[in-house]
């Protein structure tokens, strides 16, 4: 349960698509049981995997954890474990986010699935070799073979979050109340266009 400071009813002026790289998130939790689903292996290797559809505000205090919600049905979770390849992290969603956005679960991951299946994503094997060959890879340069891939998308609203060590670890699409990229606020920016990063392949 939230804590009373932790819920905030602000209006909705956009969305976050946020995008986690699996291989970063499960280097060195492969035996964890906590991420059995995602990191073991043992019903594939992931990519890139939904970690939410996040409701945005005009100022950095989104809002979140707008109504109590019950336990996801199974039936739900089902649906959407190969997007989202963690029950509790799709429980978390829904209640921290999909409670400010949508009056049913299936709404709110219906909506997720349609926007994480219609995007194209750049070939990350071979971006990942790139800065072995010599080439840097940037933050910018990665927004723009995103935006390169998809109609209507811009580099502008695209956000990449990288872990301390420079490590690739989410992509982050802005939207607008219509779910169409938007330019991010420049509040939501993290790291600057000419950071370079890596991209950790996994096993």
């Amino acid at each position: 349960m939230p804590q009373p400071s932790q819920i905030r009813r602000s209006a909705i002026d956009g969305y976050v698509l946020t995008l986690s790289w699996s291989p970063e998130h499960c280097r060195g939790r492969e035996r964890d049981p906590a991420g059995r689903f995602q990191c073991s292996g043992e019903i594939g290797d992931f990519g890139f995997v939904l970690h939410g559809l996040w409701p945005e505000a005009k100022e950095p205090n989104h809002p979140q954890y707008c109504r109590t919600v019950g336990v996801l049905p199974r039936r739900v979770v089902a649906e959407n474990i190969c997007l989202s390849p963690s029950p509790q992290l799709l429980q978390h969603q829904w209640a921290k986010h999909g409670s400010c956005m949508a009056r049913t679960p299936e709404a709110y991951f219906g909506a997720a699935r349609l926007l994480f299946n219609a995007i194209e994503f750049p070939d990350m094997a071979r971006l990942s070799r790139e800065p072995e060959r010599g080439t840097p890879l940037t933050a910018q340069v990665l927004a723009e073979r995103f935006a390169d891939l998809n109609e209507g998308l811009t580099s502008d609203a695209i956000i990449v979050k990288t872990t301390d060590k420079g490590w690739l670890d989410e992509v982050r699409i802005c939207l607008g109340r219509n779910f169409k990229p938007r330019q991010c606020p420049q509040f939501s920016r993290l790291a600057p266009g000419k950071t370079q990063i890596k991209i950790w392949r996994g096993r």
